[in-house]
């Protein structure tokens, strides 16, 4: 089909930018500077400056940035960290690769975020933080939930994985909390040409014991390592195309704004519900999920107009059969389990021509419910 809508469309970003793209290959390679090294270094301050924070560690993946982040807090074995059900899996894979328990709560059936009534129930003398999502790239409610930690001496990560130039109450994500977790996966609003990820922190210490976990954990003396460390370095190549992205990102933000708003006020459909804002969020619509009646209706409806959309996420991580270990069933955190079986994320991307906006907007209201699948 012609004029198909991918969901997700990278190349056209790629040719819209190819020959800065290439200078910034080239000009790590003209230095050999692949692993680390000063074009990683000068990103972390532009990325820590970006968040608000006064240090960003540079790793291989969000999911890595997780993980890395937790080990430095000194969690481990027989601690519990409370995470929202209704996020993609890595969220949860961080305190089961540093040896915790996720403990998996439900999310409000508004704003789809974490629900700060549920940490506080799920709160037991072995709980040592919690993992707030950032859900599509819009904040949670820090205020609240940052003062539950306090008062319960738990720290606090906020997983900005989706969410990067977001704001809360005019501060940006990353810069919230005790720890910010962010992936830079290729289809991120800040995306690189392959892995990549970070751990900002205004904590000196915890940055000092991220950069060397991330480095084999090595020591300050030349051969000295301290202590059991990874492989999980970012790489040149990645960070100098981030700090070409970082030139236009801005840009980018307001264009994926202005659609998610033509969404929000052309498209009128009864069977289909937004995501509500959190008080004092900007929202930087990583994604635009919506709910509907029948997802498989609605996506073929979609896809015979020509428009492919995606759905994040069909199974919520209580109920992953990586985690059935843990005991949940299915009826355990309503809102997320809803969520998983309706939730369907439609285009968005700077990319897309108003043309293309103003299809989708007319395809998804002239969905009836009952085309066929």
């Amino acid at each position: 089909m012609d004029n198909f809508i991918a969901f997700c469309d990278l190349k056209r970003q790629y040719s819209r930018n190819r020959e800065a793209f290439l200078r910034a290959i080239d000009s790590v390679c003209e230095k050999a500077a692949f692993i680390d090294g000063e074009f990683v270094k000068a990103f972390e301050a532009e990325f820590a400056s970006l968040c608000g924070a006064d240090y960003a560690c540079c790793v291989n993946s969000g999911t890595n940035a997780i993980s890395l982040a937790l080990l430095a807090l000194g969690i481990g074995p027989g601690d519990e960290v409370i995470v929202p059900a209704n996020t993609f899996i890595a969220t949860a894979w961080g305190p089961a690769y540093a040896g915790a328990k996720p403990v998996f709560v439900d999310c409000r059936s508004d704003t789809w975020e974490i629900d700060v009534n549920a940490v506080e129930a799920a709160i037991t003398e072995k709980t040592k933080a919690v993992i707030g999502v950032h859900l599509y790239g819009m904040t949670f409610d820090v205020d609240f939930l940052l003062a539950l930690t306090k008062s319960r001496s738990l720290y606090l990560v906020e997983d900005s994985a989706q969410a990067h130039g977001a704001l809360y109450r005019g501060k940006p994500a990353g810069g919230l909390c005790d720890v910010g977790c962010f992936s830079f996966y290729p289809t991120k609003n800040l995306g690189a040409f392959g892995e990549g990820g970070c751990v900002t922190t205004d904590n000196e210490t915890l940055a000092a014991t991220v950069n060397s976990l991330k480095n084999h954990g090595i020591g300050k003396k030349n051969g000295e390592h301290d202590e059991i460390g990874f492989n999980m370095r970012m790489d040149g190549i990645q960070a100098a195309i981030l700090s070409e992205k970082l030139k236009t990102f801005q840009t980018s933000l307001e264009r994926r704004r202005k659609i998610a708003s033509r969404y929000k006020s052309e498209m009128k459909h009864p069977l289909i519900a937004f995501q509500q804002d959190t008080p004092g969020a900007q929202h930087v619509y990583h994604l635009f999920v919506v709910t509907v009646d029948n997802r498989e209706r609605f996506a073929a409806h979609l896809l015979e107009n020509g428009i492919e959309i995606s759905a994040h996420y069909r199974i919520p991580c209580h109920l992953q059969k990586a985690f059935a270990g843990l005991g949940y069933k299915k009826g355990d955190l309503p809102n997320a389990e809803y969520l998983a079986e309706h939730c369907v994320s439609l285009p968005i991307y700077p990319e897309l021509e108003d043309g293309e906006v103003d299809r989708i907007i007319r395809v998804c209201n002239s969905y009836s419910g009952e085309a066929k699948v």
